[in-house]
Protein backbone atom coordinates (compact mmCIF):
# COMPACT_ATOMS: atom_id res chain seq x y z
CA UNK A 1 0.00 0.00 0.00
CA UNK A 2 1.60 3.49 -0.81
CA UNK A 3 2.50 5.43 1.59
CA UNK A 4 0.46 9.12 1.65
CA UNK A 5 1.19 11.59 4.26
CA UNK A 6 -1.24 12.34 7.33
CA UNK A 7 -0.79 14.50 10.59
CA UNK A 8 2.01 13.73 13.32
CA UNK A 9 -1.57 13.37 15.42
CA UNK A 10 -3.39 11.04 13.17
CA UNK A 11 -0.05 8.95 12.74
CA UNK A 12 0.19 8.98 16.65
CA UNK A 13 -3.57 7.13 16.65
CA UNK A 14 -2.32 4.98 14.30
CA UNK A 15 0.33 3.52 16.03
CA UNK A 16 -1.26 3.33 19.40
CA UNK A 17 -3.84 1.36 17.28
CA UNK A 18 -1.98 -0.92 15.52
CA UNK A 19 -0.06 -1.65 19.17
CA UNK A 20 -2.82 -1.87 21.78
CA UNK A 21 -5.76 -2.13 19.83
CA UNK A 22 -8.15 0.34 22.17
CA UNK A 23 -6.91 3.85 22.23
CA UNK A 24 -9.05 6.64 23.98
CA UNK A 25 -8.64 10.21 22.78
CA UNK A 26 -9.64 13.02 25.21
CA UNK A 27 -9.25 16.86 25.58
CA UNK A 28 -10.87 20.42 26.33
CA UNK A 29 -13.53 21.34 23.64
CA UNK A 30 -12.41 22.60 20.08
CA UNK A 31 -9.04 21.11 20.41
CA UNK A 32 -9.68 19.20 16.92
CA UNK A 33 -11.19 15.64 18.57
CA UNK A 34 -13.96 15.53 15.82
CA UNK A 35 -11.30 16.28 13.03
CA UNK A 36 -8.85 13.72 14.44
CA UNK A 37 -11.30 11.31 14.15
CA UNK A 38 -12.38 12.06 10.56
CA UNK A 39 -8.49 11.94 9.57
CA UNK A 40 -7.95 8.77 11.33
CA UNK A 41 -11.07 7.41 9.52
CA UNK A 42 -10.28 7.96 6.12
CA UNK A 43 -6.57 7.07 6.94
CA UNK A 44 -7.31 3.75 7.74
CA UNK A 45 -9.50 3.30 4.49
CA UNK A 46 -6.03 3.94 2.77
CA UNK A 47 -6.95 6.98 1.51
CA UNK A 48 -6.31 10.30 2.86
CA UNK A 49 -6.60 13.34 1.42
CA UNK A 50 -3.67 15.96 0.85
CA UNK A 51 -2.92 17.56 3.52
CA UNK A 52 -2.76 21.25 3.90
CA UNK A 53 0.92 23.00 3.99
CA UNK A 54 -0.56 24.63 7.74
CA UNK A 55 -3.43 24.99 9.64
CA UNK A 56 -6.61 25.77 8.38
CA UNK A 57 -10.12 26.17 9.09
CA UNK A 58 -12.80 24.38 7.58
CA UNK A 59 -15.07 27.61 7.66
CA UNK A 60 -18.27 25.47 6.50
CA UNK A 61 -18.01 23.66 9.45
CA UNK A 62 -20.83 23.88 12.26
CA UNK A 63 -18.03 22.78 14.89
CA UNK A 64 -15.15 24.88 15.75
CA UNK A 65 -12.30 23.04 14.82
CA UNK A 66 -9.33 23.62 13.03
CA UNK A 67 -7.99 21.33 10.18
CA UNK A 68 -5.23 19.22 12.06
CA UNK A 69 -2.33 20.64 9.58
CA UNK A 70 1.29 20.87 11.09
CA UNK A 71 3.73 18.58 11.42
CA UNK A 72 3.14 15.35 8.49
CA UNK A 73 4.13 11.93 8.44
CA UNK A 74 3.85 8.71 5.77
CA UNK A 75 0.96 6.41 7.55
CA UNK A 76 2.36 3.32 5.96
CA UNK A 77 4.31 1.99 8.62
CA UNK A 78 1.74 2.61 11.21
CA UNK A 79 -1.46 1.58 9.69
CA UNK A 80 -2.99 -1.40 11.69
CA UNK A 81 -3.50 -4.37 9.68
CA UNK A 82 -1.76 -3.35 6.51
CA UNK A 83 -2.33 -6.49 4.75
CA UNK A 84 -5.91 -6.65 4.95
CA UNK A 85 -7.84 -5.13 1.92
CA UNK A 86 -11.42 -5.76 2.99
CA UNK A 87 -11.29 -2.46 5.63
CA UNK A 88 -14.50 -1.02 6.98
CA UNK A 89 -15.08 1.86 9.95
CA UNK A 90 -18.18 1.00 12.26
CA UNK A 91 -19.28 4.44 13.89
CA UNK A 92 -21.62 4.62 16.96
CA UNK A 93 -22.18 7.63 19.45
CA UNK A 94 -23.11 6.79 23.18
CA UNK A 95 -25.57 8.37 25.37
CA UNK A 96 -28.04 8.35 28.57
CA UNK A 97 -30.18 5.53 26.46
CA UNK A 98 -27.42 3.13 24.83
CA UNK A 99 -27.74 -0.44 26.00
CA UNK A 100 -25.82 -3.85 25.81
CA UNK A 101 -28.07 -4.62 22.94
CA UNK A 102 -27.30 -1.59 20.96
CA UNK A 103 -23.59 -2.49 21.00
CA UNK A 104 -23.36 -6.37 21.43
CA UNK A 105 -26.23 -7.92 20.96
CA UNK A 106 -29.40 -8.47 22.26
CA UNK A 107 -33.22 -8.89 21.61
CA UNK A 108 -35.39 -6.33 20.92
CA UNK A 109 -39.20 -6.37 19.46
CA UNK A 110 -39.81 -6.95 15.90
CA UNK A 111 -41.68 -4.20 14.09
CA UNK A 112 -42.54 -4.18 10.45
CA UNK A 113 -45.34 -5.09 7.78
CA UNK A 114 -46.55 -8.78 8.40
CA UNK A 115 -44.99 -8.59 11.95
CA UNK A 116 -47.17 -10.01 14.50
CA UNK A 117 -47.33 -8.32 17.65
CA UNK A 118 -45.49 -9.23 20.52
CA UNK A 119 -43.06 -10.47 18.21
CA UNK A 120 -39.14 -10.41 19.32
CA UNK A 121 -36.04 -10.70 17.28
CA UNK A 122 -32.05 -10.84 18.23
CA UNK A 123 -30.09 -7.37 16.95
CA UNK A 124 -26.73 -7.55 16.53
CA UNK A 125 -25.16 -3.78 17.56
CA UNK A 126 -22.06 -2.12 16.28
CA UNK A 127 -19.22 -4.54 18.51
CA UNK A 128 -20.51 -7.47 17.13
CA UNK A 129 -20.96 -6.42 13.46
CA UNK A 130 -17.38 -4.37 13.62
CA UNK A 131 -16.24 -7.96 14.95
CA UNK A 132 -17.37 -10.05 12.51
CA UNK A 133 -16.13 -7.98 9.46
CA UNK A 134 -12.79 -8.20 11.05
CA UNK A 135 -13.24 -12.13 11.11
CA UNK A 136 -13.36 -12.33 7.39
CA UNK A 137 -10.56 -13.88 5.79
CA UNK A 138 -9.14 -10.41 4.01
CA UNK A 139 -10.88 -7.86 7.11
CA UNK A 140 -10.06 -5.10 9.16
CA UNK A 141 -12.39 -3.43 11.20
CA UNK A 142 -12.02 0.36 12.94
CA UNK A 143 -14.94 1.04 15.78
CA UNK A 144 -15.56 4.70 16.07
CA UNK A 145 -17.36 4.58 19.59
CA UNK A 146 -17.76 9.27 20.28
CA UNK A 147 -19.28 10.88 23.22
CA UNK A 148 -18.09 7.44 25.18
CA UNK A 149 -18.30 9.32 28.45
CA UNK A 150 -22.37 9.93 27.89
CA UNK A 151 -23.47 6.75 28.00
CA UNK A 152 -23.39 3.64 30.74
CA UNK A 153 -20.26 2.52 29.32
CA UNK A 154 -19.06 -0.18 31.76
CA UNK A 155 -23.14 -1.47 31.03
CA UNK A 156 -22.63 -0.69 27.54
CA UNK A 157 -19.61 -3.32 26.66
CA UNK A 158 -20.76 -5.79 29.78
CA UNK A 159 -18.72 -9.41 29.38
CA UNK A 160 -16.88 -7.70 26.24
CA UNK A 161 -14.97 -5.45 28.55
CA UNK A 162 -12.09 -7.63 29.43
CA UNK A 163 -12.07 -9.51 25.99
CA UNK A 164 -11.48 -6.29 24.26
CA UNK A 165 -7.73 -6.38 25.77
CA UNK A 166 -5.10 -6.52 22.98
CA UNK A 167 -3.83 -9.80 25.21
CA UNK A 168 -7.20 -11.56 25.46
CA UNK A 169 -8.06 -11.42 21.47
CA UNK A 170 -7.79 -14.13 18.92
CA UNK A 171 -5.20 -14.76 17.28
CA UNK A 172 -3.98 -13.39 14.34
CA UNK A 173 -4.77 -16.56 12.48
CA UNK A 174 -8.02 -16.72 13.83
CA UNK A 175 -7.51 -19.09 16.83
CA UNK A 176 -7.83 -18.75 20.51
CA UNK A 177 -4.99 -18.59 22.41
CA UNK A 178 -4.52 -19.45 26.21
CA UNK A 179 -5.40 -15.63 27.35
CA UNK A 180 -8.25 -15.08 25.16
CA UNK A 181 -10.93 -13.96 26.66
CA UNK A 182 -14.73 -15.17 25.69
CA UNK A 183 -18.18 -14.18 26.75
CA UNK A 184 -21.54 -14.83 25.85
CA UNK A 185 -23.65 -13.15 23.18
CA UNK A 186 -26.90 -13.92 21.43
CA UNK A 187 -26.42 -14.74 17.98
CA UNK A 188 -29.34 -14.27 15.30
CA UNK A 189 -31.54 -15.82 13.88
CA UNK A 190 -32.57 -18.12 16.26
CA UNK A 191 -30.96 -16.64 19.42
CA UNK A 192 -28.58 -19.22 20.22
CA UNK A 193 -25.84 -18.05 22.98
CA UNK A 194 -22.57 -18.31 21.99
CA UNK A 195 -19.13 -18.08 23.22
CA UNK A 196 -17.56 -15.62 21.76
CA UNK A 197 -14.57 -13.77 21.12
CA UNK A 198 -13.36 -10.58 19.75
CA UNK A 199 -10.79 -10.89 16.80
CA UNK A 200 -6.80 -9.48 16.27
CA UNK A 201 -7.83 -7.29 13.14
CA UNK A 202 -10.56 -5.33 15.26
CA UNK A 203 -9.69 -1.77 16.43
CA UNK A 204 -11.66 0.41 18.94
CA UNK A 205 -10.89 4.28 18.79
CA UNK A 206 -13.20 6.39 21.40
CA UNK A 207 -13.54 10.13 22.19
CA UNK A 208 -14.38 11.27 25.26
CA UNK A 209 -14.78 15.44 26.66
CA UNK A 210 -13.87 15.40 30.35
CA UNK A 211 -15.23 18.76 30.23
CA UNK A 212 -18.86 17.71 30.38
CA UNK A 213 -19.65 18.47 34.02
CA UNK A 214 -23.67 16.36 33.08
CA UNK A 215 -21.61 12.83 33.16
CA UNK A 216 -20.06 11.09 35.53
CA UNK A 217 -16.25 10.04 35.01
CA UNK A 218 -15.44 6.60 33.38
CA UNK A 219 -14.58 3.76 35.57
CA UNK A 220 -10.94 3.46 36.30
CA UNK A 221 -11.40 -0.12 35.46
CA UNK A 222 -12.50 0.89 31.99
CA UNK A 223 -10.11 3.16 31.32
CA UNK A 224 -6.93 0.79 32.23
CA UNK A 225 -8.07 -1.31 28.85
CA UNK A 226 -7.79 1.87 26.79
CA UNK A 227 -4.23 3.57 25.35
CA UNK A 228 -4.97 7.68 26.18
CA UNK A 229 -4.31 10.18 23.34
CA UNK A 230 -4.22 14.12 24.36
CA UNK A 231 -5.20 16.77 22.75
CA UNK A 232 -4.34 20.44 24.39
CA UNK A 233 -4.60 23.77 23.11
CA UNK A 234 -2.27 24.64 20.74
CA UNK A 235 -1.92 28.46 20.45
CA UNK A 236 0.46 28.01 17.25
CA UNK A 237 -2.71 26.85 15.68
CA UNK A 238 -4.19 30.22 16.72
CA UNK A 239 -1.10 31.97 15.83
CA UNK A 240 -1.59 30.61 11.83
CA UNK A 241 -5.07 31.18 11.75
CA UNK A 242 -4.98 34.81 13.33
CA UNK A 243 -1.68 34.84 10.98
CA UNK A 244 0.62 36.03 13.54
CA UNK A 245 4.32 35.77 14.30
CA UNK A 246 5.34 33.82 17.66
CA UNK A 247 5.04 35.82 20.74
CA UNK A 248 7.33 38.58 21.13
CA UNK A 249 7.58 40.62 24.89
CA UNK A 250 5.88 43.77 22.80
CA UNK A 251 3.24 45.23 25.60
CA UNK A 252 -0.18 45.64 23.82
CA UNK A 253 -0.73 49.22 22.95
CA UNK A 254 -3.44 51.22 24.26
CA UNK A 255 -5.76 51.27 21.51
CA UNK A 256 -5.48 48.58 18.03
CA UNK A 257 -3.45 50.22 15.08
CA UNK A 258 -4.01 47.26 12.95
CA UNK A 259 -6.01 43.59 12.76
CA UNK A 260 -2.99 42.39 14.14
CA UNK A 261 -3.02 43.80 17.78
CA UNK A 262 -6.71 42.69 18.22
CA UNK A 263 -5.36 39.04 16.77
CA UNK A 264 -2.64 39.49 19.14
CA UNK A 265 -4.85 40.78 22.41
CA UNK A 266 -7.14 37.57 21.51
CA UNK A 267 -4.53 34.95 21.07
CA UNK A 268 -2.37 36.41 24.52
CA UNK A 269 -6.47 36.69 26.46
CA UNK A 270 -6.95 32.92 25.29
CA UNK A 271 -3.60 31.79 26.64
CA UNK A 272 -4.35 33.87 30.28
CA UNK A 273 -7.99 32.41 30.58
CA UNK A 274 -6.72 28.98 30.07
CA UNK A 275 -4.51 29.01 32.65
CA UNK A 276 -6.27 30.46 35.12
CA UNK A 277 -9.10 28.07 34.20
CA UNK A 278 -6.31 25.23 34.93
CA UNK A 279 -5.39 26.44 38.04
CA UNK A 280 -9.23 27.16 39.22
CA UNK A 281 -10.99 24.29 37.65
CA UNK A 282 -8.45 21.44 35.87
CA UNK A 283 -6.69 21.65 32.63
CA UNK A 284 -9.56 19.53 30.98
CA UNK A 285 -11.99 22.35 31.59
CA UNK A 286 -9.22 25.12 29.10
CA UNK A 287 -11.08 26.47 26.36
CA UNK A 288 -9.87 25.17 22.89
CA UNK A 289 -7.84 26.77 20.11
CA UNK A 290 -11.23 25.92 17.65
CA UNK A 291 -13.57 27.67 19.86
CA UNK A 292 -12.25 31.07 18.50
CA UNK A 293 -11.47 29.77 15.08
CA UNK A 294 -15.13 29.40 14.07
CA UNK A 295 -15.12 32.35 11.90
CA UNK A 296 -13.11 32.73 8.87
CA UNK A 297 -10.68 34.86 9.26
CA UNK A 298 -10.84 37.86 6.74
CA UNK A 299 -10.62 40.59 8.47
CA UNK A 300 -8.56 43.42 7.23
CA UNK A 301 -9.90 46.48 9.13
CA UNK A 302 -9.80 47.08 12.42
CA UNK A 303 -13.78 47.46 12.37
CA UNK A 304 -14.05 44.16 11.02
CA UNK A 305 -11.55 42.47 13.07
CA UNK A 306 -13.32 43.63 16.19
CA UNK A 307 -16.35 42.13 15.04
CA UNK A 308 -15.09 38.75 14.27
CA UNK A 309 -13.04 38.59 17.79
CA UNK A 310 -16.05 39.71 19.76
CA UNK A 311 -18.60 36.64 18.20
CA UNK A 312 -15.60 33.91 19.24
CA UNK A 313 -15.40 35.68 22.37
CA UNK A 314 -18.77 35.50 23.45
CA UNK A 315 -18.06 31.65 22.91
CA UNK A 316 -15.50 31.89 25.35
CA UNK A 317 -17.53 33.65 28.11
CA UNK A 318 -19.78 31.46 27.87
CA UNK A 319 -18.02 28.79 28.40
CA UNK A 320 -16.09 30.26 31.29
CA UNK A 321 -19.76 31.01 32.81
CA UNK A 322 -20.38 27.46 32.49
CA UNK A 323 -17.50 25.99 33.95
CA UNK A 324 -17.33 28.24 36.53
CA UNK A 325 -21.27 28.38 37.21
CA UNK A 326 -22.51 29.82 40.68
CA UNK A 327 -19.07 31.36 41.26
CA UNK A 328 -19.18 34.72 40.65
CA UNK A 329 -15.74 35.33 41.59
CA UNK A 330 -14.23 32.34 39.79
CA UNK A 331 -15.55 33.85 36.79
CA UNK A 332 -14.39 37.29 38.26
CA UNK A 333 -10.64 36.14 38.46
CA UNK A 334 -10.58 34.45 35.36
CA UNK A 335 -11.37 37.57 33.23
CA UNK A 336 -9.37 39.77 35.66
CA UNK A 337 -11.63 41.96 36.88
CA UNK A 338 -11.35 41.59 40.65
CA UNK A 339 -8.87 44.65 41.02
CA UNK A 340 -9.49 45.39 37.78
CA UNK A 341 -7.40 48.42 36.05
CA UNK A 342 -9.79 51.33 34.97
CA UNK A 343 -10.35 50.50 31.48
CA UNK A 344 -11.60 46.77 32.28
CA UNK A 345 -15.30 46.96 30.99
CA UNK A 346 -16.54 44.60 33.67
CA UNK A 347 -16.79 45.27 37.08
CA UNK A 348 -17.45 42.88 39.99
CA UNK A 349 -19.47 44.81 42.60
CA UNK A 350 -20.65 43.66 46.45
CA UNK A 351 -23.89 43.49 47.27
CA UNK A 352 -25.92 43.16 50.37
CA UNK A 353 -28.89 40.47 50.36
CA UNK A 354 -30.67 39.72 53.42
CA UNK A 355 -27.43 40.23 55.41
CA UNK A 356 -25.21 38.14 53.36
CA UNK A 357 -22.35 39.29 51.24
CA UNK A 358 -23.19 38.57 47.30
CA UNK A 359 -20.97 39.31 44.33
CA UNK A 360 -22.21 40.68 41.14
CA UNK A 361 -20.33 41.11 37.70
CA UNK A 362 -21.38 44.24 35.39
CA UNK A 363 -20.88 44.77 32.21
CA UNK A 364 -20.42 41.29 30.98
CA UNK A 365 -23.42 41.61 29.03
CA UNK A 366 -22.99 44.42 27.00
CA UNK A 367 -19.28 43.20 25.26
CA UNK A 368 -18.98 44.00 21.91
CA UNK A 369 -16.47 44.98 18.78
CA UNK A 370 -16.60 48.36 20.44
CA UNK A 371 -14.73 47.48 23.93
CA UNK A 372 -13.83 43.51 22.90
CA UNK A 373 -10.34 44.64 22.39
CA UNK A 374 -10.50 46.60 26.40
CA UNK A 375 -11.52 43.27 28.01
CA UNK A 376 -8.51 41.61 25.64
CA UNK A 377 -5.86 43.92 27.10
CA UNK A 378 -7.31 43.86 31.00
CA UNK A 379 -7.88 40.25 30.82
CA UNK A 380 -4.15 39.74 29.70
CA UNK A 381 -3.27 42.36 32.84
Amino acid sequence: MASKPVSRECSDVLALLTAAKNVLISGPPGTGKTKLLAEVHEAFLGAPGAPAKVAVHEPGSRVAIPAIAKTYAPYADNLPSPSKTKRQVFRTVFHQNSKYRDFVSGIAPAVGAGVAPGTFKVVEGTLYRASEHAKLPDGASLLIIDEINRGPAVQIFGGALVAIEADKRLASDGNAGPETQFFEVLTSPNGEIVEYALPDHLYILAVQNQADTSVEPLDVAFLRRWEPYRLDPNSSVLRSHYGLPALTGAALPESPTSPADIYEASVRAWEAVNQRVSLGRGAEFRVGHGVLMRDKNTATTIEAAQLVVANSWARVIAHIEEVFFGDVRGVAATINSIDAPAYHPVRLQEQTFADDLRYELTGLSSIGPANIYDLLRAIVG
